[in-house]
């Protein structure tokens, strides 16, 4: 077997570009100027695309009007100067672009698209087309925050060495904890992400692919009866059932935990449950690669990738 053969998501030599896009909600304007420093500090270049200049849409929520939030991804993907895909928040928007997305496109010209929250949407189309992605903190989102320094130093060290069949994501400091042991590690395709927008995209072409899967799950601000009421749609589309194993990310922002419902739902379902691993909105922010066969030892608290 070959080094080649090992690689699952190539390594970035120092001064790839990273072509930053706003798919979604619109970026904090203050952030922009700071960013090119931040990604010079970690060896990147940043490349804006042309689309991110224009403001938000009539519709404030969004970035810019749903073109030109399509095109500033298509001419990311496209453009050879760029190496791979920065989204720079989440909020809400990518759900309007999904059947617009030039998918043969992406196809040839497949880069790794990083982002998080309601990116969710995109990590879920690239997982249809066979492509991963990688769940990491954004910009503007907390990126350039002082107690996010780890996150980026690890984000873009990620990106510099690449990943290989073999690496092991076993968050040091950090104690997720089972929830369910299960019957010992399991194996299957890491997919998820945000579990509003992971679960809107039921009923669409892009709905999970869930038959043996891994499937992590995190949200912020949303209420217990919120967090089961999405729940019950995966339990009800058979999206639990289908899965092999959980890891349940941070559950963060609301007035009260979701931890009761998260027992109710995972404590006694059989399978392997790793709670608490820390991705999703809060520090740490630990980046995953989605789309890729990985092994989920509840035992060891780690995610292997195969």
């Amino acid at each position: 077997m070959t080094s080649k053969d090992l690689e699952l998501i190539a390594a970035l030599p120092e001064g790839a570009t990273l072509g930053l896009i706003a798919p979604a909600g619109p970026p904090k304007r203050e952030s922009l100027d700071r960013i090119p420093a931040l990604l010079a500090a970690h060896g990147f270049r940043a490349k804006f695309m042309p689309g991110i200049a224009a403001g938000p849409a009539r519709l404030d929520y969004l970035a810019a009007d749903d073109a030109t939030r399509l095109a500033d991804l298509h001419a990311a993907f496209a453009d050879p100067e760029v190496d791979a895909v920065l989204c720079l928040r989440g909020g809400y928007g990518c759900a309007r672009l999904l059947d617009r997305i030039d998918t043969a496109l992406l196809r040839r010209h497949p880069k790794l698209l990083i982002g998080f929250s309601d990116i969710s949407s995109l990590i879920g189309l690239l997982d249809h087309l066979g492509l991963p992605s990688l769940h990491a903190p954004m910009p503007s989102s907390n990126l350039l925050e002082p107690e996010s320094a780890n996150d980026a130093r690890a984000l873009f060290a990620l990106l510099h060495r690449g990943l290989r069949r073999g690496d092991v994501i076993a968050p040091a400091g950090f104690a997720p904890h089972a929830l369910n042991r299960g019957e010992g590690p399991v194996r299957g395709r890491l997919i998820g992400g945000n579990l509003a927008v992971f679960t809107a995209l039921l009923g669409t072409p892009w709905a999970p692919r869930a038959e043996g899967v891994i499937l992590f799950l995190e949200d912020v601000s949303e209420p217990p009866y919120r967090v089961d009421r999405l729940l019950a749609q995966l339990r009800l589309a058979g999206v639990l059932e289908a899965a092999a194993g959980f890891v349940l990310g941070g559950f963060t922002g609301a007035e009260e935990p979701a931890d009761a419902v998260l027992a109710d739902y995972f404590g006694t379902c059989g399978k392997p449950v790793l709670a608490g691993w820390p991705s999703g909105h809060q520090t740490p922010n630990v980046a995953l690669p989605m789309g890729l066969q990985v092994e989920l030892d509840v035992a060891r608290r780690r995610l292997s990738y195969l």
